[in-house]
């Protein structure tokens, strides 16, 4: 990992995967059924159902359900990184990869940082099914801005 700053070192500043799921009720990751799953010491981790929340016309994994995933995992890893009485963070530019078709079951998403600075970070997100072949990958940049008072 090649950062300006230190590794966020989540584990050892006592997030855990409840507190992030405390904040999945009323919007679009309780829809779609978005869990957190681990928390190490560079990455979370959540899953994705694929079923009719997340299915496409055709029957497999939507692209969008994907993005949406990485999005939020990159979304909440920056958030973490930054004071948040000082600072919040805002997304730049997000892509995806689509690499393997799913039709059922599950998928986990895992965001590790590649570069987290003053003003701007970004994340890479592997997803992968159960058997731990490659999904999706995915890289975001985050804007980090100040907060006003």
């Amino acid at each position: 990992m090649s950062t300006q700053s230190k590794s966020p070192s989540f584990a050892s500043r006592g997030i855990t995967t409840a507190r992030l799921n405390q904040f999945s009720h009323n919007n679009m990751l309780e829809h779609l059924g978005i869990v957190f799953t681990e928390v190490g010491e560079d990455y979370i981790s959540a899953t994705l159902p694929v079923d009719k929340r997340t299915h496409q016309p055709l029957g497999l994994l939507h692209g969008g359900a994907s993005v949406t995933l990485a999005e939020t995992l990159g979304s909440v890893a920056a958030t973490l990184c930054v004071d948040q009485d000082k600072q919040y963070c805002v997304g730049l530019e997000i892509n995806a990869n689509h690499i393997k078709s799913v039709r059922e079951g599950f998928v986990t998403g895992t965001a590790r940082p590649i570069h987290i600075g003053k003003r701007t970070q970004v994340w890479e997100i592997k997803i992968v099914n159960p058997q731990n072949e490659l999904i999706c990958i995915s890289r975001i940049t985050m804007a980090t801005m100040d907060k006003r008072n």
